[in-house]
């Protein structure tokens, strides 16, 4: 199933850093900017976490809260936050249940060698569940500013 603007993200629970668990519904009436990404403390995937970090005062100034979200245990994401000094919350989908729902679960190619795995991906999803925004394949540089904007738009 593909998921398309205005339709209603996916529930999900899984566990987060910190030892704690997160779910859709902990976002109810914010603004969720829900990012997946390949892998804990990989080039791409940690200038991505230190970008929404940097930003995070503005992105909490329109009402929207930030969830990482890869198969990393929720250990490996204590390391990565600590070693970055990330600010935004990280969830674990060891099973990959959660990934899926999203669409975000693909083929990827690499050096001629076909694999499945997480395509870097942002979601914005309003306070009331639905799904506002959507890249796909995203590229690290200038998304952030890119979702800050779109967040602006929506929420005036």
């Amino acid at each position: 199933m593909t998921l398309s603007v205005g339709d209603k993200a996916p529930d999900f629970s899984m566990p987060s850093d910190g030892g704690g668990t997160v779910s859709l519904s902990d976002y109810e009436g914010r603004y969720l900017v829900l990012y997946f990404y390949p892998k804990d403390d990989t080039p791409g995937c940690t200038k991505e976490a230190i970008g929404f970090t940097e930003s995070k005062a503005e992105f909490d100034a329109h009402g929207a809260s930030i969830l990482g979200v890869s198969k990393d245990t929720a250990a490996k994401h204590d390391k990565f936050i600590a070693k970055h000094d990330l600010k935004v919350s990280l969830g674990s989908d060891e099973d990959g249940g959660m990934i899926e729902s999203y669409d975000v679960w693909v083929e990827k190619n690499m050096y001629g060698k076909k694999y499945m795995g997480i395509e870097r991906a942002t979601y914005l999803i309003g306070p009331d569940g639905d799904i506002l925004e959507i890249w796909r394949k995203v590229r690290v540089k200038d998304h952030v500013a890119t979702v800050l904007t779109a967040l602006k738009n929506h929420a005036g």
